[in-house]
């Protein structure tokens, strides 16, 4: 099945990715707006998650209700920009596990190159939603969703806050099976590859680094 690509037109989503993209934010504030962002985020891409009817006893009737079915969930940030966004998901599904993939850009070949994996065990039997604030080139998002696919992993969602063409046009030819959640799609990649208007670097701006 082919995967959607959904961009979030929610006021609240809009209104707060709009206001970090301001420089003068600073960074405790940009830190606690992406998790706030990734949370409204995760409440939106979690709309068809599977339900299953049971039973629940109130304190006054017995009564036939839906909750969560089907395959366990785990979060995957992209290191290091998408740590910023667990913390935020998490607050939605607290019961999720967390794993984590780092890679770096190859500076001869500008290709990205992992140095860090670390998933769940049973990773492969999870809905994975693989995080990153930015979805740029792609090349790094492709390689992780490529990553987790030869480790088994069939079932993979990806966020992110603000995205440029050139990255989602990537992602939908190398994995066209995946759903793409953006925040806010802008309008272009500059000659440095960044998104433009973009909000800068988003792992900076989240840890205070240059």
């Amino acid at each position: 099945m082919a995967g959607k690509v959904i961009i979030m037109e929610h006021p609240l989503i809009t209104h707060k990715i709009n206001y970090i993209r301001q420089e003068h934010v600073g960074t405790k504030e940009f830190r606690e707006m992406i998790g706030e962002i990734a949370q409204l985020m995760c409440y939106e891409a979690t709309r068809d998650l599977k339900m299953q009817e049971v039973t629940i006893k109130t304190p006054i009737a017995e009564m036939k209700g839906n909750m969560l079915a089907g395959k366990k969930l785990a979060i995957v940030p992209i290191l290091r920009a998408g740590i910023g966004m667990v913390d935020g998901m998490l607050s939605l599904i607290p019961t999720a596990k967390v794993g984590h993939i780092g890679l770096y850009r190859d500076p001869v070949t500008l290709e990205p190159v992992e140095y860090y994996c670390k998933l769940p065990a049973d990773c492969e039997e999870r809905e994975v939603f693989v995080v990153d604030p930015m979805l740029a080139t792609g090349g790094s998002s492709v390689a992780a969703i490529r990553m987790l696919k030869e480790k088994g992993v069939k079932n993979i969602r990806f966020l992110c806050v603000l995205a440029a063409p050139e990255g989602v046009s990537r992602m939908q030819k190398e994995h066209p099976d995946v759903d793409v959640y953006i925040g806010a799609l802008d309008e272009k990649l500059n000659d440095h590859g960044y998104i433009v208007p973009g909000l800068g670097d988003a792992g900076d701006r989240i840890f205070g680094t240059k």
